[in-house]
């Protein structure tokens, strides 16, 4: 499954007045992730600190990062969709650069969060944020 551009995704919240419709598009981002194969979910994956399950995998092909996540909450995978369109095919530089934090501000999703999906929200942003670290460190380690 492809992931959505971001600005689509923004323009499709501009045109939401009700938040019951956003919820429901939120849930339809959530079925738009690529499935996460079932062996992929152990504990190194897991993302802590998110009081829902959520796992991440982090791909890189030719510097660019692509994501492979899933949650047992249907919001939460529609809020992972919105950070992959954020992150995909970025370099780990340019995800460190990136303020997706801002994405879900603009989109007045974090006033409509729980304290506890905000958290888990910054715990995914996180994450991403180290695998892209590492992939710095490794590249500088191997002279790239």
């Amino acid at each position: 499954m492809s992931t959505t551009d971001i600005s689509d995704i923004i323009e499709n919240f501009d045109v939401l007045d009700d938040w019951e419709d956003r919820y429901r598009y939120l849930i339809e981002l959530g079925r738009t992730l690529e499935p996460l194969p079932e062996e992929a979910r152990i504990p190194a994956n897991k993302v802590q600190g998110c009081v829902s399950q959520v796992w991440l995998v982090t791909r890189w092909q030719d510097r660019r990062a692509s994501f492979v996540c899933d949650s047992d909450a249907h919001i939460v995978r529609g809020l992972l969709a919105i950070l992959v369109s954020v992150y995909a095919g970025h370099t780990a530089s340019e995800i460190l650069d990136i303020d997706a934090l801002a994405v879900f501000r603009q989109l007045q999703l974090q006033e409509h969060l729980t304290p506890q999906r905000s958290n888990g929200l910054r715990s995914f942003v996180d994450r991403i944020r180290s695998d892209a670290r590492q992939m710095l460190a490794r590249g500088e380690a191997q002279g790239a």
